[in-house]
Order: structure tokens, then C-alpha cells, then sequence
């Protein structure tokens, strides 16, 4: 059951805050290297290698408390396309962990936090045994408090740091401000949380920093996340095919935009090219590097990188983008001219596709969404790159009681437990018949429940990434072999699954590329103009950080050898 996105732009930030409440993970992948390299309170740059990253993970013990109808593969989510008897729920916590003890948590909160004692919070604490006071923070705004609280003695109990907001001087002071909960959790300590046993190993050594296990993974799949959707019932009813190169994509969008009828083919499609070109990913560090013929490259300096925002650019220059887009990040909500037909395809994250179905499934029983297969520019197979098998951790002070940590160690698994599980249940929808009632194997939450069980347990772990919606099940069907298609040309990059934590003097050097890549692609800038910027890129550090980024290869080998 994956919440709606909750932003629609898919600016980078936007689209992993999308991702971040649809819970994820992926199991298996090859054993990697990961993490920051330093002594205990350093902030030391780097990462740290394989043998030793191997020290300090959990064991790894599958969880076999529910049987998935849909087996992860590819990358991919595992998928349940059934509907819900919760009298079948099984149970996956067997005794209450916690000791009573009173535990603070600061995280994002998108939307209006509820009050600390309500009825959900409170069924949640009286599961795990422990009493978890929430100081909830704007997710829009949430690098500016945690800056903030991270540079101050005042550390919560437990603070979530999003992988999008590890910028500047955050790496660093979580090395230097959380604890090692490798005493806890390393090797088979991590049986005592059964739950915990059951992330992923490459959640967990993403989680690695400062060569200490500091991290509770929100697990992600590897498998490609962005998804070029589009209006399946208007393709049908008009005959329109889907496209299987940029060319057929150009011919399409002017077949179907008419703009004195207030109908356009698409939003940006600046991430769908970047996909359809094979560009290395840029939406968290390490930012878009790869080994390429011996050679270490960055994204922003590949052909492939020019080629997809001059494809993108011609796609505005031809009129057929909608208006909207070219107001770029701060463009309104696409929901309601998607459902109007005012346009008929845009990337997002993957959760929007059951976002978009839920909303519009009484007003507007035709509509139907889905998603395109990413095609390769030319008409062939797309080169794609595996994303980050975790992008958002919790961390728990250094100055917490060994007894504080063992209270969050028993939050987190609860909120790690499996689908199907009665412990799920509680975590993602409350209490039944005060925060959601079930029709027909359908689970439906009331307004208190809509208004109570929003993102705040789940940000503290997450279960392996998973995809269920007893009310469309077509659609996490859909979404889970959409992944495992894509994900089947999905490559690991040199630095795939590390923790890496670049030298703080070159932590912003890369800040200004996305918006120029907006201009560029409406036509405000010229991609002579991103050359320049890329020879400055380099001058300014760029060349430096090269070989920064290529002793750590030397030192720990590639994530894709």
C-alpha cells in the first residue's frame, strides 16, 4: 500500500519526497562495498571497504511471515495483488521489545501534523512499548531544521536525515553527533529484531557511516523509479500508439497536441529523456559518476547528457509541452489537467500511478493511467542505472542510553514489519474501525485515520520495498512488472550502494546544474551555455573531485565489477 506522492514536480528533491512515503526495498543484489570511511567521531571523507563493511552489517534472515504473489526480481518491489482478510493477518512481532521508556523522534511531515495524543499514536506506542513523542517538521523545509538542530547540543532521541538533504556539513555531523548501533545489530545481534534481520543487506550498508552502522534503512528498489505515465483510456479510444523512440515520441505529441482545443501532449519529459539516453542519474551523491573505458566520467560531461536536453528542449521549441511546464518547480499540481485531458503523458515517481487512479476512480470511471516502458533513444533496448537501495535513515543520538537505543531498536521493528502482518496493519493504517474500515477485502481510512496515520512511524525503518493495493491490484501489478521490465536493463554504476561522503569544499559544487538544465531545456539558456558551465565545473573542482572519487575506486574496487 503505497501512499500518494506527495509533491508532483519532478524536481529531484520532489520526486525522492515522493518515493520517501511510499515505503520500498529490494532484496538480494550483489555484496558491496558502502559507507564513509573514520574513526569513531571523525568526519573523515570517503567510504569503507567491502571486508570491512562486511564486519559491521546484520546478518541477513528472510522473512517467511507472509509469502508475496509477486517475488521481487530485477530490483524490483515484491507485489500482492490480492485482497485483505484480516483475520488471516499474521503476527510478526511476538512480545512487546520496548521497556516503557519515553523516546523523541524528529522527522519530515508532509501535511498537518496531528496532536501528540491521538488515538493512533497512542495504539502504536502501547504495541511497541514505548512511549514515542513525535516532533514533526515541515518536509519542505526540513534541511533548515535539521541544519540547524545538528549544529546545536539539543539533539533529539532519534533524527530522520532524507538522502536528498545530506548536503553541506550534514554527513559530517551525523558521523560526529549519532551513535554505532553495530553493538546492537551487527552479524546475528540483529536476530533479537526479527524484522531488522529481514532488510535487505544493501539497505543496510547504506547505512554505513563513518565506518560505523549508524543508519535505519527506509529500504528503496534499485529497479528505475521514474515512469513516463500517460493516459491508457485516451491512447485507446484515439488510437494512439506508444512510442518506442524519440522520434516516434515527436511524431505522437504533435499528432496529439491542438492547442486551440487546450490539449497538449505531455509535461516536461526532461527525466524521460535522461532515461531514454542512458544518462547516469544525478538525484543523490554520489552525483552521476562512472567508471566509462577506463576512464572515471561524470554525467554532465557525457554527450548522452547534451543529447537528452536538446531532445527535451525541441519538444518545448514544437509547442507541445503544456504551458505548465514552463513554469518549472513551482508549475501547480499536474492531477487535475492529467485527469482533464489538458495533457496526456508526464514523468513522475512510480507511486503517482496508483496516486492518480485513486483519486479520480468515482469522479471519473474512464480514466485509467499507466505506464510506459522506457524505450532507448534510437529505437533500442534504454540503458538504465540502478537507483540507491536506501535513501532515508534514522539515526539515534550518541549521547542515547543503552536502554533509549534498545526502545528505538523495538520501534523499528514494528514499523519493519512485513506486509500481511498485523504490526503493517497498525503502522500504515491504525486502528480498524476508528482509522479505517475494510469492504469487500478493501481497506479504506476514515477521516481520522486520514487525518492521524500519516508519514511518521514509517520513517523510522521500513520493511523490504513492497507494493499492494487491495483496491486496484491491476495497478500494483502493473507497477511491480514495470519495474522488473526496466529493471532488467538497469546497471550498476562504479559507486552503486555506497555511503559516500565528499570533502566538504566540494559539496556544492554541483548545486547550480539542475536549474541551468531547466533553462536550457525551455529555451532560456543554450547548450553552449551548459558547456561552460561544465569547463567551470571542472576548473572550479570538478577535475579535483575526479580524483578524489577515483582513489576511492582504486581503494575499494567498483560496485559494477
Amino acid at each position: 500500500m503505497t501512499p500518494n506522492a506527495a509533491s508532483s514536480g519532478p524536481s529531484r528533491r520532489s520526486f525522492l519526497a515522493s518515493t520517501a512515503v511510499a515505503t520500498a526495498a529490494v532484496a538480494g543484489g550483489m555484496p558491496l562495498l558502502a559507507a564513509c570511511g573514520g574513526s569513531e567521531g571523525g568526519s573523515r571523507d570517503g567510504t569503507t571497504s567491502g571486508k570491512d563493511a562486511k564486519k559491521i552489517l546484520p546478518a541477513y534472515v528472510a522473512t517467511n511471515v507472509v509469502k508475496p504473489d509477486i517475488p521481487a526480481k530485477n530490483g524490483s518491489a515484491i507485489g500482492f495483488t490480492g485482497k485483505l482478510d484480516l483475520s488471516t493477518l499474521k503476527t510478526s512481532v511476538s512480545e512487546k521489545l520496548g521497556k516503557g521508556g519515553k523516546v523523541t523522534v524528529m522527522a519530515p511531515f508532509w501535511g498537518s501534523p496531528p496532536k501528540q495524543n491521538n488515538a493512533y499514536y497512542k495504539a502504536m506506542n502501547d504495541l511497541i512499548g514505548v512511549d514515542v513523542v513525535w516532533q514533526n517538521q515541515d518536509g519542505n523545509t526540513y534541511d533548515q531544521k535539521l541544519g540547524a538542530v545538528l549544529a546545536s547540543s539539543d539533539v533529539p532521541d532519534v533524527v530522520v536525515v532524507p538522502g536528498w538533504n545530506m548536503g553541506g556539513k550534514i554527513p559530517s555531523a551525523i558521523i560526529s553527533k549519532f551513535a554505532d548501533l553495530g553493538p546492537y545489530l551487527s552479524g546475528d545481534k540483529v536476530k533479537e529484531y526479527p524484522n531488522l534481520a529481514a532488510i535487505p543487506t544493501d539497505a543496510w550498508r547504506r547505512s554505513i557511516f563513518g565506518g560505523k552502522l549508524r543508519g535505519l534503512p527506509m529500504p528503496a528498489p534499485s529497479a528505475p523509479s521514474m515512469v513516463p505515465l500517460y493516459r491508457q483510456d485516451i491512447f485507446e479510444k484515439e488510437g494512439y500508439e506508444v512510442p518506442k523512440s524519440c522520434d516516434e515520441f515527436m511524431t505522437l505529441a504533435k499528432e496529439i497536441t491542438n492547442a486551440r482545443a487546450k490539449r497538449w501532449a505531455c509535461l516536461d519529459m526532461k527525466w524521460t529523456a535522461f532515461q531514454a539516453f542512458g544518462v547516469l542519474s544525478g538525484s543523490e551523491k554520489p552525483l552521476g559518476w562512472n567508471l566509462v573505458d577506463g576512464k572515471l566520467v561524470n554525467r554532465v560531461e557525457t554527450e548522452e547528457f547534451l543529447e537528452a536536453l536538446e531532445w527535451s528542449r525541441k519538444l518545448f521549441a514544437a509547442g507541445v509541452v503544456h504551458p505548465d511546464s514552463r513554469m518549472g518547480k513551482n508549475a501547480p499540481d499536474p492531477g487535475p489537467k492529467f485527469a482533464a485531458g489538458e495533457f496526456l503523458i508526464y514523468p513522475n515517481n512510480i507511486s503517482q500511478w496508483w496516486g492518480r487512479t485513486a483519486e479520480q476512480a468515482t469522479q471519473n470511471p474512464d480514466f485509467k493511467i499507466w505506464g510506459m516502458d522506457v524505450w532507448g533513444h534510437d529505437g533500442g533496448d534504454p540503458v538504465l542505472w540502478a537507483e540507491q537501495p536506501a535513501g532515508i535513515f534514522a539515526f539515534v543520538s550518541k549521547k542515547a542510553s543503552e536502554s533509549v537505543i534498545r526502545d528505538v531498536l523495538a520501534v523499528a521493528n514494528v514499523t519493519a514489519a512485513p506486509y500481511g502482518t498485523k504490526e503493517y496493519m497498525m503502522t500504515n493504517y491504525g486502528i480498524e474501525g476508528t482509522h479505517y474500515t475494510v469492504k469487500d477485502g478493501v481497506p479504506v481510512k476514515t477521516d481520522k485515520g486520514n487525518n492521524e496515520v500519516m508519514n511518521a512511524y514509517v520513517m523510522v525503518a521500513s520493511p523490504a520495498a513492497t507494493l499492494a493495493h487491495p483496491d486496484f491490484p491491476e495497478v500494483a501489478r502493473g507497477q511491480v512488472e514495470w519495474e522488473q521490465r526496466m529493471g532488467a536493463f538497469a546497471k550498476k554504476s562504479s559507486f552503486w550502494g555506497m555511503q559516500i561522503t565528499e570533502p566538504a569544499r566540494y559539496t556544492n559544487l554541483s548545486n547550480n546544474f539542475e536549474q541551468l538544465e531547466d533553462d536550457v531545456v525551455r529555451g532560456r539558456k543554450k547548450i553552449g551555455d551548459m558547456q561552460q558551465a561544465v569547463a567551470d565545473w571542472k576548473s572550479k573542482g570538478g577535475d579535483k573531485l575526479r580524483d578524489w572519487y577515483q582513489k576511492l575506486l582504486d581503494e575499494n574496487g567498483s560496485a559494477a565489477s
